[in-house]
């Protein structure tokens, strides 16, 4: 189609040009008549004039459109500039034109620069105050035939000069535009579509945002100055956020670093959140709406920081982070390293980011995680910090799963294990519980029943030990060794023999948790049997009688019948299946055989 359109020759850009003089022309006569309708008319003619134009343009990118976009974006700035242009005819036009001028951006640098020019010129000539809503709407209202990226980049350069025009009450207004600034840039940095020299352009606007209202804190007194940069830090978090799921952009994260300081933030005090939360309370206050509106990103921006630091020593310094004193004092300091760990959930669970980011995540965590921490601090309390290490810990496990590079799922087991050992006992025993039984990936809850398994295994192995020795089995509070020999294990290994659905489990689906929870289960009834205990109440003749005739008979069925029907088929499928079922066939049989011999002994 494009290529049977005519081309835009001198005679039609003249013709085009023509219809833009009578158009302003019919503008400013009925406005400066004061008749409201007729200027309403006229305007909304404008701008749908101005709109095809910029729409022609964008979609056909023909060499004659360009131009042809630009002399009317010129002639439009001409206009505005104009001596005999009267107050009463720029603020009429300030509503809808800076929208209609910024769809102009994406058509070319130059008709970018003229964009910016006319936003500027009416920030030169109307009430700042005004023109900050008006900014506001046009960013929060992009309309779809418009290139996003650059359509915004004009709005966001003139509320940066708005901020610096404002005369009073800078820190509610400021307030309103940052939360859509955030919004808008989030919805664009997550789309894939756009070229890096489009990005680019936007941070550098945002950036330059960002510093504009680092400069109009400076003019600001103790209580108000307080207050913005506060809001300044919570801005730039976000921010800095979104530059690391967008391009990773180094040059602007370092830009964003330097303003870190100025708003008194800390490098420990982002890692452990307290830094956000204070940032918070000072803006946000008990606003629960204002709250929706900036958390989004802000401490995925905090955690980030931190990880940025370890990459970046530049980083580093431009934020005036001690970053080897931050490691050591989460290494020694429990409750803090607790903080961080829930922290940095935000990275482990984001699914913009790049994996980058979360290999350096993963290994600043086994760095704070190293040494000896078992035995620091062992008496805190977990309790106020179990939601957020639950989910931090949910979120590795979906690392250990997805991430395609080795080196990546090792470490992050291995972090796993080392976060699990720091927290206390009971806590992770509820801990480890959840997330068996919120996990849907049958390979995941095979680990973690294992690693369930290994704690029970230390925990006899600390009873056996203070058994033996008398005066440290005086020690109530040392020997808390059966918390893990609890009759809860019965509801664990249910949870995956017989699920909620009432049957057996499915297989060949189900095949690695299913083995790993019978494994647990002979472990736990063979030892319980040699010591001669019931601690987990798996030896009670109504227990086993349960287990014996709702989770294994039924199993024994399903996978012998699995079994039979796929024994002479050569299917790779078929085949795959039988040899899943093996190993789960043998321990079956071998639990089966066990529980009959409790049942006899019972007898």
């Amino acid at each position: 189609m494009s290529a049977e359109k005519t081309p835009i020759d001198g005679s039609s850009s003249a013709n085009t040009l023509l219809q833009l003089h009578q158009l302003l022309t019919s503008c400013s006569k009925s406005i400066s008549g004061g008749n409201f309708s007729q200027s309403q008319t006229s305007v909304s003619e404008l701008i749908n004039f101005l709109d095809s134009v910029s729409d022609a343009s964008i979609s056909e990118l023909e060499p004659g459109e360009k131009e042809n976009a630009f002399k009317i974006l010129s002639g439009i700035y001409e206009f505005l500039c104009s001596p005999s242009l009267n107050q009463e005819n720029i603020d009429a036009l300030s509503f809808e034109l800076p929208k209609s001028a910024s769809k102009f951006a994406g058509v070319s640098p130059q008709c970018l620069e003229i964009s910016d020019n006319i936003i500027h010129r009416f920030i030169e000539k109307c009430s700042p105050r005004d023109m900050l809503p008006i900014l506001c709407e046009a960013l929060d209202s992009p309309n779809k035939t418009v290139q996003a990226a650059t359509y915004v980049c004009p709005l966001i350069s003139g509320l940066s000069d708005v901020f610096i025009s404002l005369q009073r009450r800078h820190f509610e207004q400021i307030k309103v535009a940052v939360p859509v600034v955030v919004k808008v840039v989030k919805a664009i940095s997550t789309e894939s579509d756009y070229e890096d020299t489009e990005l680019e352009t936007l941070f550098e606007r945002i950036v330059v945002n960002a510093h504009s209202i680092r400069t109009v804190c400076r003019k600001l007194e103790d209580g108000e100055n307080e207050k913005l940069r506060a809001l300044l830090g919570l801005y730039v978090l976000q921010i800095l956020a979104l530059v690391s799921v967008s391009r990773n952009y180094l040059h602007f994260a370092l830009r964003l670093a330097s303003i870190l300081p100025y708003s008194g933030i800390s490098g420990l005090g982002l890692i452990t959140g307290y830094s956000v939360d204070t940032m918070s309370h000072i803006v946000i206050g008990e606003d629960e709406e204002d709250c929706l509106s900036f958390s989004s990103h802000v401490y995925l921006g905090a955690s980030l920081s931190v990880v940025w630091a370890q990459k970046h020593d530049e980083f580093a310094q431009a934020a005036k982070f001690d970053f080897g004193a931050i490691k050591t004092e989460l290494q020694n300091n429990r409750t803090k390293r607790w903080q961080a760990v829930g922290m940095l959930k935000h990275i482990f669970a984001s699914i913009d980011l790049p994996w980058e980011f979360k290999r350096y995540t993963v290994d600043f965590l086994l760095y704070i995680t190293s040494g000896d921490i078992s035995n620091k601090l062992e008496h805190n309390d977990c309790s106020l910090y179990m939601t957020s290490l639950f989910s931090s810990l949910q979120a590795l496990t979906m690392i250990i799963i997805y991430a395609s590079d080795t080196v990546l799922r090792k470490n992050a087991f291995e972090a796993l294990k080392r976060v699990l050992g720091d927290i206390p006992n009971s806590q992770r025993f509820d801990i480890l519980k959840a997330l068996i039984k919120n996990s849907d990936s049958s390979s995941m809850v095979a680990i973690l029943l294992d690693l369930f398994r290994g704690e029970m295994h230390r925990e006899r192995i600390l009873r056996t030990s203070l058994q033996k020795n008398e005066a440290l089995e005086a020690d109530s509070k040392t020997c808390q060794s059966t918390l893990f020999w609890s009759t809860s294990i019965l509801e664990l290994v249910e949870s995956v023999l017989r699920p909620d659905t009432g049957g057996p489990p499915i297989l060949p689906d189900n095949s690695d948790a299913v083995l790993s929870a019978l494994n647990l289960y002979r472990f736990v009834l063979m030892t319980e049997a040699a010591g001669k205990t019931n601690y987990t109440g798996l030896r009670s003749k109504n227990n086993l009688q349960k287990a014996y005739n709702e989770w294994l008979l039924p199993l024994r069925m399903l996978v012998g019948g699995i079994a039979a029907a796929n024994k002479n088929d050569i299917d790779q499928h078929a085949v795959d299946t039988v040899c899943a079922l093996n190993p789960i066939e043998l321990v079956l049989y071998r639990c089966i055989e066990l529980v009959e011999e409790n049942l006899k002994h019972l007898a």
